[in-house]
C-alpha cells in the first residue's frame, strides 16, 4: 500500500509499505476522507522528536476492510469513524478515568506518534470495538470526519470550562478547535461568548458558531477589551485553543477569581510554559487550570455523530480546501503556512 510518512524532522514522502493485519481485537480501516491537523505539522517539525518512516495523520473515516476474530461490534464493509485518540481501555489510566493518557502521558495518542497514522491506503485500529463508531446513514463522510478530533477536542474544552448556564466565556483563537469550542460553549448554554481572532473569515465563522462578540487582538488588547465588555468583572471561563504562552497568560488574566481556564492548545515548542503571577492571584485566586487531550472512544464518537445526524452542528464550513491523497503533501504545506485562508484541508482517498 501507499503511505504518507515522516522520514526525519522536516522530511515527508509517499512510500510503499506492507499492508497491516489486524490482531484479535483490532480492525483494518480503508480511509475515505481525512483531515490535516496543525498537530501533524508540529510532528513533522519535531515537536515530539525525530521519527523515521512514520505514517502521518490521525483524523479519518472510512470502510472496515477486515476485523480480528474477537471483534463483535463491527464487520467488513461497515462505514465508521475512528477517534484521533485510540486508548487501551483496560489500562490503569483508563480505569482511573483518564483513557487518553493510557500508557503514560499522552499515551492514548497512538496514530502518528506511537504507531503509523491514517494517511495510507489502509490503517490499523487497536481495540476496534471501543475505538470505532458506526456513521449514521444520513451523515456524509466529509461531515463525520470532524468528530475524530476537532469536535471532540473543541467540545471537551467547553465541557471542562465549567461554564454556568448563562455565564461568560472567552475563547482564544478561532482555528478549527477554537471554532468548535465556541460552538460547544453555545451548546452548553453560555450566555455571552467572546471569540478572540484577527482573521476575517474565522471571525465570521465564530459568529456563525455562536460568538456574541469578536475581539481582534490586532486592534485591542483582548484582556482589556473583554474586561471592559464585562464591566470590569472578567469571564467565568476562558478557553485556550492555540497553544501559546501569551495566550494562556491572557486566559488567566481575563478569568475572574474562582473561574476556570480550559486548555486544549498544543504547545509545540519551548521547555516551559509560564503564567502571570499576579493575575493568578500569586497562586491563590482559585482559578482552576484544566487540560485535556481529545477524548476518544465509541460512546463519545456516537454522541458527536448524533449532533451531526440531527443537524445541531455543521462542521463543514471549516473545510476550506480539498486534496486527493496523491497531493497530501500540498495539504501539509498549506497547513504549515496558514496561507490562502486555510482552516481545514480535507483529503479524499
Amino acid at each position: 500500500m501507499q503511505a504518507f510518512v515522516m522520514n526525519g524532522i522536516g522530511e515527508t514522502d509517499i512510500v510503499e509499505k506492507e499492508r497491516p493485519e489486524p490482531g484479535p481485537n483490532d480492525a483494518i480501516l480503508r480511509p475515505t476522507k481525512g483531515l490535516v491537523c496543525t498537530s501533524d505539522v508540529h510532528t513533522v517539525h519535531g515537536a515530539i522528536g525525530d521519527r523515521e518512516n512514520l505514517t502521518l495523520g490521525h483524523e479519518a473515516v472510512g470502510i472496515v476492510e477486515a476485523v480480528g476474530e474477537a471483534v463483535e461490534e463491527f464487520a467488513e464493509g461497515d462505514r465508521v469513524a475512528v477517534g484521533a485518540i485510540t486508548p487501551e481501555w483496560g489500562s490503569a489510566a483508563a480505569q482511573d478515568g483518564h483513557p487518553s493518557q493510557s500508557g503514560g502521558p499522552l499515551g492514548g495518542w497512538k496514530f502518528a506518534n506511537e504507531k503509523d497514522g491514517i494517511f495510507a491506503e489502509y490503517a490499523h485500529v487497536n481495540e476496534a470495538d471501543a475505538n470505532l463508531a458506526a456513521i449514521p446513514e444520513g451523515v456524509a463522510d466529509e461531515e463525520a470526519v470532524y468528530v475524530c478530533d476537532m469536535m471532540s477536542t473543541g467540545f471537551a474544552a467547553a465541557e471542562n470550562a465549567a461554564i454556568p448556564v448563562g455565564g461568560t466565556v472567552a475563547v482564544f483563537a478561532q482555528g478549527p478547535v477554537g471554532l468548535m469550542a465556541t460552538k460547544g460553549a453555545s451548546l452548553r448554554g453560555a450566555g455571552r461568548i467572546f471569540a478572540v481572532e484577527s482573521v476575517p473569515e474565522r471571525q465570521d465563522l465564530a459568529r456563525e458558531y455562536g460568538a456574541d462578540e469578536v475581539v481582534d487582538f490586532t486592534e485591542h488588547d483582548p484582556v482589556e477589551r473583554i474586561t471592559e465588555l464585562t464591566d470590569g468583572e472578567g469571564v467565568d471561563a476562558a478557553i485556550e485553543a492555540l497553544g501559546r504562552e501569551e495566550t494562556l497568560a491572557d486566559c488567566v488574566a481575563v478569568t475572574k477569581p474562582g473561574g476556570t481556564i480550559s486548555n486544549v492548545g498544543y504547545y509545540g515548542e519551548g521547555e516551559t510554559v509560564g503564567i502571570p503571577r499576579e493575575a493568578w492571584g500569586v497562586g491563590m485566586a482559585e482559578k482552576d487550570i484544566v487540560t485535556d487531550l481529545c477524548p476518544g472512544g465509541r460512546l463519545r464518537l456516537r454522541r458527536l455523530l448524533r449532533l451531526l445526524d440531527t443537524g445541531r452542528v455543521d462542521p463543514t464550513p471549516m473545510t476550506t480546501h480539498e486534496f486527493d491523497f496523491a497531493d497530501v503533501d500540498e495539504a501539509f504545506e498549506l497547513m504549515a503556512s496558514k496561507e490562502d485562508g486555510v482552516i481545514k484541508p480535507l483529503v479524499s482517498f
